[in-house]
């Protein structure tokens, strides 16, 4: 199996912060960046919490929208091609 190196930029102090926690678990900074890919290969989803959406707060159309889900109303799309085949380039500027 041949290696190859992995470089990254991480501010100091985090760095020093991070090294303190994995010293406890004895786990070099390398070894928890490996970890991390073998997890995500593993798994094929990123081991960590993305998640925003507790701060999240939709706008007045997309809450209209969710609404008339809700309801029974509007369209659903089987996926994005079903969508753009009816609606073509859709973008945020549309109103």
């Amino acid at each position: 199996m041949t290696t190859s190196n992995l470089n990254i930029r991480i501010d100091d102090n985090l760095k020093k912060q991070a090294k303190i926690i994995l010293d406890g678990y004895g786990i070099s900074p390398s070894q928890a960046v490996k970890m991390l890919f073998l997890e995500l290969v593993a798994t094929r989803k990123f081991p960590l919490n993305l998640s925003y959406q507790a701060e999240y707060e939709p706008n007045l159309k997309t809450i209209s929208a969710m609404r008339e889900l809700d309801n029974g109303e509007g369209v659903s799309y089987v996926n994005l091609t079903e969508f753009l085949a009816e609606h073509g380039n859709a973008t945020n500027k549309d109103k």
